[in-house]
């Protein structure tokens, strides 16, 4: 049982990353110099920075899929390092609001986005097809790999030892917040 609920949470979240780099790449490709110029329009602001990485948070619905995308730019050449900082100060505050979205249950748009994106990514008859198609299918991959993280986590849900160890880091704070700047890392 705990064989096979580390083999399902490491596959999806292989898919997981690999969805972001996926949606990440395609959205470069497919916006290119356009997208520079409405990055440094929404981004030249601080305080539109901080509103343009909260809606791309709420949308991607991943403030490490922010992120990821934002390294991704500032590396590319796309951003600066001082509009990245600024969106991602609402990337974090975007996460909040994601809660709200993820609770909304859209894993029924899996399938869906990742069939969408596979027609486009591989019969799209030109570029910016292909790569719009590549960014919906990695938008599907990441979603997928959401899913299958929480399915091999839900046998947790009754086990008593991992009740009981969730509770104890809740009589040390210190020892939940170390525990949860590990797994943060390990993720990033």
């Amino acid at each position: 049982m705990i064989w096979n609920l580390i083999i399902e949470l490491l596959g999806g979240l292989g898919l997981f990353l690999y969805g972001m780099t996926l949606m990440a790449s395609g959205m470069q490709k497919a916006a290119g110099e356009r997208l520079r110029k409405i990055l440094e329009f929404l981004t030249t602001k601080p305080i539109m920075a901080v509103l343009t990485g909260a809606i791309t948070t709420m949308l991607v619905q991943s403030s490490s899929t922010t992120t990821v995308m934002l390294v991704g730019f500032v590396n590319a050449g796309l951003m600066t390092l001082a509009q990245a900082v600024g969106t991602i100060f609402g990337a974090n505050i975007g996460t909040t609001i994601t809660a709200q979205i993820v609770s909304f249950e859209i894993f029924h748009l899996v399938y869906p986005a990742i069939a969408i994106g596979m027609l486009l990514n591989f019969f799209g008859n030109r570029r910016r097809y292909k790569y719009i198609g590549q960014a919906i299918l990695g938008f599907g991959i990441l979603f997928l790999g959401m899913n299958i993280m929480s399915g091999s986590m839900e046998p947790l849900r009754q086990n008593k030892f991992f009740i009981d160890l969730l509770v104890s880091f809740g009589r040390t704070p210190l020892l939940g917040v170390l525990i949860g700047v590990v797994f943060t890392g390990i993720i990033q």
